[in-house]
């Protein structure tokens, strides 16, 4: 079964808030061991040492379980796959990791990091300062020495916690909700501010805007919210394929601020209005760290 030169030679694989430890034989989430049978262990390593091709049945029947072994091979195949999808959080319905080729094998579709080179760099950089005196870091400044935490393979940052983006998402659209319902209700207002700037059909084309603006936002921004609420996993392709409706919807009331000119100056306007206008790609870059597999595809061409 061929490997990638970098998997092979790797004694620590990453991906997402996971690692391997092909050396102690561990699967850890953000640091903490998860427990993992020895077959379905062996299988996962299979998966990871060639992420991104197909691994046939055959090909881990050779691999992990010998031609003297008498089990049932396929009951034994389909029962470390589910120890690993569920150690991983998985489902062979929405795979973000472990996907199912019917009749032909498995793929582990989730990128996949080696960190045998910098953790063997940063070991010999330990040992030469070792030998010219300097002391060994311990404690704290041992952690911040060692090698980064899994990078996002597409965002090149820190993957943060799952439950914080969620929140800092629906967040915000609690936030365009105030936006709606309060423009809505206080529509005369809005007609009245818009007047006093736009002479004749313009303030009516600026309150039949807010109007059918608002009236389609707060639906799609109820159902973005009890989608990030329920965890839905097809999110991230579902937002994707919305997003050039939400991005022309939170560009056009990123010019809200200026109907509270009166109130906020010239100057507040056009800072809120910049924030604004941000808003909209932040919602993209935070469905991506928090659904990053499911979006993937449809995020690279948006």
């Amino acid at each position: 079964m061929p490997m990638p030169s970098s998997n092979r030679e790797a004694r620590l694989l990453r991906f997402g808030v996971f690692e391997v430890d092909l050396t102690a034989g561990e699967l850890r989430k953000n640091g903490a061991r998860i427990r993992l049978q020895e077959q379905p262990f062996q299988v996962l390593t299979a998966l990871l040492q060639n992420a991104g091709q197909v691994v046939t049945r055959d090909e881990l029947r050779e691999k992990i379980w010998p031609a003297d072994t008498f089990v049932d091979f396929d009951h034994s195949l389909n029962t470390a796959v589910n120890k690993i999808r569920e150690s991983l959080g998985d489902s062979a319905s929405s795979p973000r990791f472990v996907e199912t080729l019917a009749r032909r094998g498995y793929r582990f579709i989730a990128s996949v990091d080696s960190v045998a080179t910098a953790t063997a760099q940063s070991a010999s950089a330990l040992d030469k300062g070792t030998r010219a005196g300097a002391p060994a870091p311990h404690g704290p400044d041992a952690a911040s020495s060692s090698p980064d935490d899994a990078l996002h393979s597409e965002l090149h940052v820190p993957i943060p916690r799952r439950g914080l983006v969620r929140a800092l998402f629906a967040l915000i659209q609690v936030m365009y909700l105030i936006f709606y319902v309060s423009g809505l209700a206080h529509l005369h207002a809005v007609d009245r501010i818009a007047s006093s700037f736009l002479p004749g059909w313009r303030a009516l084309f600026i309150v039949g805007a807010v109007l059918v603006t608002g009236a389609v936002g707060i639906p799609l921004r109820f159902y973005l919210l009890s989608a990030v609420a329920f965890d839905f996993r097809k999110l991230g392709g579902t937002f994707g394929r919305l997003f050039p409706l939400v991005l022309a919807l939170d560009q056009l009331w990123a010019i809200a601020p200026f109907l509270l000119l009166p109130q906020i100056g010239v100057g507040l306007a056009f800072a809120a209005t910049a924030a604004l206008l941000y808003v909209p790609f932040s919602e993209r870059t935070l469905v991506r760290l928090a659904y990053r597999e499911a979006g993937k595809l449809i995020f690279t061409g948006c």
